[in-house]
C-alpha cells in the first residue's frame, strides 16, 4: 500500500517561531515511516520550504500547498499543524487547508481564531458557566486608566497580549506604578491586551484529544514553579516541575475532566488541545486554551501521552487518522 504523504508544518510568523520549529522536529522524528512519507515544512515571512528524509528541499506553493523541486511536484495527503501563534494557531492556515480540502490535525479556522483570541474566547466560555478570572480589555488606541483597570482586576494582576502564546507578552504586576510600563511592553507583542486578576491556587494543564472516534482527556499535569508564574523560562528552560499524573484530589480531577470535555465538545475543537486551569477554593478557573500545544521534548502533551502508557508515534498516528474523519 502506498504511504500517505504528511506535511509536518512548523515555524510561523510570531515570537513562537523557534518553539514551533522544536515541536516540528519532535513530531517529524517520531512519525512512523512504515505508515507515512513525511515532509518537514518550515514557514517564515521570507519563505515556505520543505525537506524530506533524504534532505531534498522543496518550495511550498502558497496557492495549493504543493511541494515543488526541479523535477517533481508533491501533493500532500495530510497536514500535521505545529505552527504556534500566527499563522497556524489563529485560523489563517486552517482556512487555506479547508479551501484546498487537505485534512489537518488542528481546529477548523473559525474555532482556531476564537480560541486564539483570549478576550473573545473568555466571553463565549462565560456564557457556558466556565469559571474564569475577572478581566479588563485594552486596545493600543485606548487611554491607560490605571485606576479603572485596578478597580476591575485588583493587584496583583496579569497583563497579557490578547493574541499570543508561550508566555510571550505576559507580565505580572504587583504595584500600581508598574502597570502602565507593563502595558507598554505587552503592546510590543499585540495591539490588543487582556488584563486579568491574578488567581492564587494550584495550576494544572489538561490535554484533550479526539482519537479512536472518542474525545479523551489525557492524564492531568500539575505545574509547580518557583518563578512568579508559569513564564517562558518555566515552560522551556526547566524552571518548573511538571507532575504527571497530577497528585490532586479525585473530585478536582473529575471536575477538570468535565470542564475540559465541555470546552472541547461545545467549541467543536479538533486534534489535541491543552487547557490551563488554576484551582481556587476547590473550583477550577480556566486561564486559556492552546489549540496547537507544544510538542517539544519538554512539552506537557508528550509527558501526558507517556503517562497514558502510549508511545508518542502511536498517538501521532491516531491524530492523523482522526483528522480524515
Amino acid at each position: 500500500m502506498q504511504k500517505r504523504k504528511v506535511g509536518v508544518v512548523c515555524g510561523g510568523y510570531s515570537s513562537e517561531h523557534e518553539i514551533s520549529l522544536q515541536s516540528g522536529a519532535t513530531v517529524f522524528a517520531a512519525l512512523d515511516r512504515s505508515k507515512w512519507e513525511v515532509f518537514l515544512i518550515v514557514l517564515s515571512e521570507d519563505s515556505w520550504t520543505a525537506q524530506d528524509d533524504q534532505k531534498n528541499t522543496y518550495v511550498v506553493s502558497k496557492g495549493d500547498f504543493s511541494l515543488h523541486a526541479s523535477l517533481k511536484t508533491i501533493q500532500l495527503d495530510l497536514i500535521f499543524n505545529l505552527v504556534h501563534g500566527s499563522v497556524g494557531e489563529n485560523g489563517q492556515l486552517a482556512a487555506l487547508w479547508e479551501l484546498l480540502k487537505i485534512p489537518f490535525t488542528s481546529c477548523d479556522s473559525y474555532n482556531a481564531a476564537l480560541t486564539f483570541n483570549k478576550r473573545d474566547c473568555l466571553s463565549v466560555l462565560r456564557e457556558w458557566d466556565i469559571p474564569t478570572a475577572k478581566y479588563f480589555s485594552l486596545d493600543h488606541t485606548d487611554p491607560i486608566d490605571s485606576k479603572a483597570i485596578l478597580a476591575t482586576v485588583g493587584l496583583p494582576c496579569f497583563v497579557k497580549a490578547n493574541r499570543a502564546g508561550s508566555s510571550f507578552g505576559i507580565y505580572k504586576v504587583h504595584r500600581e506604578e508598574d502597570l502602565a510600563p507593563s502595558i507598554q511592553k505587552a503592546f510590543l507583542e499585540d495591539t490588543q491586551l487582556i488584563i486579568e486578576a491574578a488567581l492564587e491556587g494550584r495550576e494544572v494543564s489538561v490535554g484533550v484529544a479526539k482519537f479512536d472516534n472518542k474525545i479523551q482527556v489525557l492524564p492531568i499535569t500539575e505545574i509547580v514553579t518557583s518563578n512568579d508564574f508559569f513564564d517562558f523560562a518555566a515552560k522551556y528552560e526547566g524552571q518548573s516541575e511538571e507532575i504527571t499524573p497530577a497528585q490532586i484530589p479525585s473530585h478536582w480531577e473529575k471536575k477538570l475532566q468535565e470542564l475540559a470535555l465541555k470546552i472541547y465538545s461545545k467549541m467543536s475543537l479538533k486534534g489535541v488541545v491543552r487547557s490551563e486551569f488554576i484551582i481556587v477554593d476547590d473550583l477550577p478557573h480556566l486561564l486559556e486554551i492552546n489549540s496547537v500545544p507544544g510538542m517539544t521534548q519538554r512539552s506537557i502533551v508528550p509527558q501526558q501521552v507517556e503517562a497514558m502508557g502510549m508511545e508518542l508515534s502511536d498517538f501521532l498516528d491516531k491524530l492523523l487518522f482522526q483528522s480524515e474523519k
